[in-house]
């Protein structure tokens, strides 16, 4: 099978997840990726560490915006001129809304929020994630043309491979396609950001107060993980808005999540489900969170986390 994977970068850097869409697409078949925009090409050859032969980079400036309508349009002349059966993507706010205006450009069947690879022993068989992660379902692509977009963590990132072959790919974009501006971006401050860390350390009610964040913050510094909290804590303006996780918040799929001082209500629980690993630290032996913890620790946070993070600077110097 031939696989194409649309690849996303920001701040002229592939994004941890298209490297784990290219890994991926590598698992099914011969993989191509597709870059649009600025970006560099040493950069773009960096994606065969992960498993891709060759990058198309259609250089267009004009796609540096990342307006959806133009981009729609690359990707399905980069899956004709690649000959790609399978467009993969990491799931993303921007390719939530290119993947599906691709599908319908090429006649494509779309399965989104995928978790695993796909069972090709009858058809085209894809699991994917349901009900804000409280189920699964297993579904038949059965178009000629299949389109995929994951979630992150479905698969461990290919890293040992060799630079990609990089090769300008010219196509004609109508001016109309452009009509749209973006005014503005409003970007979450922080080192750190919740929807691309690989770590998160979140904290909640049992924190007593606002005042006492220095240890979530200490934690998260040492691990380079971004910061989160939960639902109580933003609405009492403990912490801002943009750090609650959960439901009606925040979805993240880290490697690692430490839950600190967070009961673990459903709503917390159904943006957080998709996570890889998940710690939690929290005093009440009954806290419904350690039914879903992969490890726990029964203590106080304020006893625990200090001795937790000397432990981890001591291990990680």
């Amino acid at each position: 099978m031939s696989v194409l994977v649309f690849i996303e970068t920001e701040d002229g850097k592939i994004k941890k997840s298209s490297r784990e869409a290219i890994s991926y697409g590598a698992a099914i078949g011969d993989t191509t990726a597709v870059a649009l925009g600025s970006v560099d090409a040493a950069e773009l050859a960096s994606a065969g560490a992960n498993g891709a032969t060759k990058v198309l980079h259609v250089s267009d400036e004009r796609l540096n915006a990342g307006l959806i309508q133009p981009y729609a349009e690359a990707i399905a002349v980069a899956m004709d001129a690649s000959g790609a059966d399978i467009l993969v993507t990491a799931k993303s706010s921007l390719a939530d809304a290119v993947v599906g205006r691709v599908a319908v450009k090429v006649g494509g069947s779309l399965a989104s929020n995928v978790v695993g690879l796909p069972d090709t022993s009858n058809g085209f068989v894809v699991k994917r994630s349901i009900y804000t992660g409280k189920a699964f379902a297993n579904v038949s692509l059965s178009a000629d043309k299949k389109i995929v977009a994951i979630k992150k963590n479905a698969i461990e990132m290919k890293e040992d491979g060799s630079d990609a072959a990089v090769e300008a790919l010219s196509v004609s974009l109508d001016d109309a396609l452009f009509g749209a501006t973006i005014t503005a971006t409003e970007k979450a401050e922080g080192d750190v950001l919740l929807p691309e860390a690989d770590i998160v350390v979140s904290g909640g009610r049992g924190l007593k107060g606002p005042e006492n964040w220095a240890v979530i913050e200490d934690l998260a510094k040492t691990l380079g993980a971004a910061t989160g909290c939960s639902k109580p804590v933003s609405d009492m303006d403990w912490r801002p808005h943009h750090e609650h996780v959960g439901q009606t918040g925040v979805k993240v799929s880290p490697t690692l999540y430490v839950a600190v001082g967070i009961s673990g209500a459903i709503q917390h629980l159904a943006g957080v489900n998709s996570s890889k690993y998940i710690v939690v630290i929290n005093k009440d032996e009954e806290a419904p969170f350690f039914k879903a913890a992969d490890y726990g620790i029964v203590g106080d946070a304020f006893e625990v986390l200090p001795k937790l993070n000397e432990a981890l600077k001591e291990a990680l110097a």
